[in-house]
């Protein structure tokens, strides 16, 4: 195999997307217009796939959900008066010869309530 063969191989192309439409499953009915809460921290959750030839992997709906389940699990809110505010799902996809990953990453803030 010659050198510039297996150097087309492992080249890839990636391409990186936002989901700017209102595709979340969290909503939530709470007015901010008020100084009753403080910003906590940002949180970020992942999920990753990948296909052989085209094949395999999650669906993008599912890719999403299981992005936005581990952001979730990281923000810790059990126990606390706090929500989750601005999420946004971020699709990269990379390609090779015969492979491909996708991933998502969904990030939000986390506000707690104050009295």
């Amino acid at each position: 195999m010659s050198v510039i063969a297996f150097s087309a191989m492992l080249t890839s192309c990636s391409v990186s997307q936002e989901a700017t439409s209102n595709q979340n499953q969290i909503q939530t009915s709470i007015v901010l217009n008020q100084k009753n809460y403080k910003v906590i921290e940002t949180v970020t959750g992942e999920s990753k796939q990948n296909y052989v030839l085209g094949i395999g992997g999650l669906s993008r709906k599912s890719l999403r959900e299981s992005a936005m389940s581990d952001m979730l699990k990281k923000a810790n809110l059990k126990g606390e008066a706090r929500a989750i505010i601005n999420t946004n799902v971020q699709y990269k996809n990379q390609f090779y010869l015969l492979w491909g990953k996708r991933k998502a990453i969904a990030t939000g803030t986390v506000i707690e309530f104050t009295k």
